[in-house]
């Protein structure tokens, strides 16, 4: 039974065409979308990854000059487990990422220049459904930047000419909203996602004993969404017309 932070969800089938799936760190995506990557990808659909930072302020034993590049190559490894062969990094700085207008462009840039159907990024609300359970800053405000973006990018006076024409993208998905109404049946690639956050370990390792380190959390996340849809694993989205 759907417990009172949950809502009923309907499948989500549509045809997502190109994907543009952005995040604010490298392992956000891991955290359940990238099982629905591995189902497009090998549905034979294009999928980019756009990182607004470098997670560099993400593993406290390291410092960021040298963390950086550990995450970019862990993420880099991790995206190439889910058949995405594209991962570009805006470079904007972990643990303060701020919304603006220098976001918004950043992000207008990356649509504009792969011009998606579908952009994907991860939830923006205050929390992750229960009200003591906090979003971090970093995800509130790339997310919100994302769904800001999509419109600026295709506004053609908005940030003339950067990353190239204007582009509209159809819908955009955001992942592990609490405000989730549909989900994506991942059943058959449930196991990609698992293998593409194992490759995050340095990250992993340095969580020690917490859940969020146990790649498995990912099959109980996808389960529980999915016992609701009637299959093994599904992925929880918002979906919004863009």
């Amino acid at each position: 039974m759907a417990n009172e932070h949950e809502r009923d969800l309907e499948r989500f089938e549509e045809d997502v065409g190109r994907v543009l799936a952005i995040a604010a760190h490298p392992d956000d995506l891991e955290y359940g979308a990238a099982a629905a990557v591995a189902h497009w990808t090998r549905d034979g659909h294009e999928v980019v990854y756009v990182l607004a930072t470098r997670g560099e302020a993400g593993i406290d034993s390291l410092p960021p000059d040298e963390c950086g590049p550990v995450r970019v190559q862990e993420q880099r490894r991790s995206a190439a487990v889910v058949g995405v062969e594209i991962v570009e990094f805006l470079d904007h700085t972990d643990g303060i990422l701020t919304y603006g207008p220098d976001l918004r462009r950043d992000l207008a840039a990356a649509i504009r220049r792969h011009r998606p159907d579908t952009v994907v990024t991860v939830n923006h609300r205050e929390t992750w459904g229960p009200p003591d359970a906090l979003n971090s800053a970093d995800h509130r405000v790339c997310g919100a930047a994302v769904l800001d973006a999509v419109a600026d990018a295709g506004n053609r006076w908005i940030f003339p000419g950067v990353g190239g024409p204007a582009h509209k993208a159809r819908r955009i998905l955001v992942t592990s909203s609490p405000q989730a109404r549909h989900a994506i049946d991942v059943s058959d690639t449930v196991d990609l996602g698992i293998a593409s956050l194992a490759e995050h370990r340095a990250y992993l390792e340095a969580l020690g004993d917490h859940p969020m380190a146990d790649p498995e959390i990912v099959r109980w996340f996808l389960g529980g969404a999915g016992a609701r849809i009637g299959c093994e694993a599904a992925l929880p989205v918002e979906v919004f017309g863009a």
